[in-house]
């Protein structure tokens, strides 16, 4: 029998288990097979934690500018000599296929590398005033932040999103999700010796147990949480209980991708597939799920949307012909199963797919064909719950007006793309849907140094531009009298 060790998180520096000894066994959703064990935290990890990140911001928070740059960008050179170890570690524990895996990989490098770059921008004003009198205001760091990152981009996510809150001087408790850890393990013991000890703090465990210790924790005033509406509720309900905390949130998705009469129809259709992150299992908060297309396009678009999902290439995660991997988990392969038998029961009519794979390497795994339902209602629950799976909704429209009502009848707001030939209508577009990040002709690309975020129920908050640099410090007004 093979003995599994428990990799340790990394506080202050070192190698650490969680102080009762308890353990979370991580499993390969693709084999079922456990390949991994990683620590079960506690509230007294965490504080072991905030202990060791407080110290470390006292030195962390004199380094020069430049100097926090270069250690943010000695780090990034580590994760990309590391990264193809990096990516296999998140094809075992996440079930994305290789060939998305390794461009989180990269991503995480890139943004790594922006923030160092970045740095000297987070800067204070000097602000008219009398002759005799000077008022200027200064940028500075929180202190100790949390961030609480989701299991779809695993190691994108725990590289990126502590980029931010260094470069500003902070220091971090990160926590990967009990899902996928490994990868955000391994970068924290990456980082000692090349981070001063304790600035990156990495701590695994349970959300109701780590994640909770760690919003409810009174010293860290600033927090960052990715992942689910009801739980970002329930984060800012835990932060306000205790003392003011500033809390970003990037929450859920239902985001509508609209596609006008005039639309290059092959180009919107392959666009439909990619846009749906079907190459992430449709684990996206940014998929376009709901599928709106004008009536005069509405019975050939489909037909093409389903002759290009039948193209696609369900298969085990670490192959290279693979497109389409396995659900995350036991809990979110029922969700998604649910939601299908839910989608004919609302009369949806399945286009496509709605099928589990059980045979030959499929047979431990947890694998889901690309479902598509046509003729969805837009009241019901499958148009207006988010289900974080390889599920889209589609549904005609007759008009602009009909189109806007529907994309916005939901209670999120993250993303929505619209195909268009027509100038007016493409800005109009931008202009009256409810969402924070908006595509025209065009799905999922993010740009460097662009902000991404959401509003209504889908969050709070910017990332991945200088908004999110200047998220992590507090700006202080100093009004000096020198006559």
């Amino acid at each position: 029998m093979t003995t599994i060790e428990t990799t340790p998180m990394t506080i202050g520096g070192r190698a650490y288990l969680a102080a009762d000894g308890a353990t979370i066994d991580t499993i390969n959703p693709a084999t079922s097979e456990v390949i991994g064990r990683l620590p079960a935290a506690s509230k007294v990890d965490v504080d072991h934690a905030v202990e060791a990140a407080s110290r470390a911001f006292e030195t962390w928070r004199r380094y020069t500018p430049q100097a926090r740059a270069a250690a943010l960008n000695a780090y990034a050179d580590v994760i990309a000599a590391h990264a193809d170890e990096l990516v296999d570690l998140d094809v075992a524990e996440n079930g994305t296929p290789i060939r998305e895996m390794r461009r989180d990989g990269q991503k995480a490098v890139n943004q790594l590398r922006y923030y160092a770059n970045i740095i000297l921008e987070a800067r204070g004003q000097t602000i008219s005033g009398e002759f005799d009198r000077l008022n200027y205001t200064i940028q500075q760091p929180y202190g100790v932040v949390g961030r609480i990152i989701p299991f779809n981009h695993p190691l994108m996510f725990a590289a990126s999103k502590i980029a931010a809150p260094l470069a500003a001087g902070n220091t971090i408790l990160l926590k990967p999700s009990e899902n996928t850890s490994l990868s955000a393990l391994r970068l924290g013991e990456l980082s000692r010796g090349v981070l001063p000890d304790g600035v990156l703090n990495v701590i695994t465990g349970y959300g109701a147990d780590a994640g909770d210790a760690i919003v409810r924790h009174p010293a860290i005033r600033r927090l960052a949480f990715i992942g689910s509406a009801a739980t970002g509720r329930a984060i800012q309900a835990a932060a306000a209980s205790v003392n003011v905390k500033n809390v970003s949130l990037e929450l859920g998705g239902k985001n509508p991708l609209v596609i006008f009469p005039d639309a290059d129809l092959d180009n919107a259709v392959r666009a439909s597939i990619r846009g749906m992150n079907f190459t992430w299992q449709g684990q996206s908060c940014g998929s376009t799920s709901r599928l709106l297309i004008h009536r005069d396009l509405y019975a050939p678009f489909l037909d093409r949307l389903a002759a290009g999902l039948e193209g696609l290439t369900s298969g085990l995660p670490a192959l290279e012909e693979s497109q389409i991997g396995s659900i995350i988990s036991p809990e979110q392969f029922e969700k998604v199963k649910g939601y299908i038998a839910l989608g004919k029961d609302e009369g949806g009519r399945l286009l496509s797919g709605g099928n589990v794979l059980t045979d030959g390497d499929f047979a431990a795994g947890m694998f889901v064909r690309p479902t598509v339902f046509a003729d969805v209602n837009p009241g019901s629950r499958l148009a207006r719950e988010e289900i974080f799976g390889p599920v889209l909704a589609a549904m005609p429209f007759d008009s602009y007006d009909d189109a806007i009502t529907i994309a916005n009848s939901v209670g999120y707001g993250l993303t929505a793309s619209v195909f268009t030939q027509d100038l007016g209508t493409a800005h109009s577009f931008a202009r009256d849907v409810e969402a924070g990040y908006v595509w025209v002709n065009e799905v999922s690309r993010h740009v460097e140094g662009t902000a991404f975020g959401g509003v209504k129920d889908s969050g709070i908050g910017r990332d991945e531009g200088i908004e999110e640099l200047y998220s992590y410090s507090q700006s202080k007004n100093v009004h000096v009298n020198f006559s």
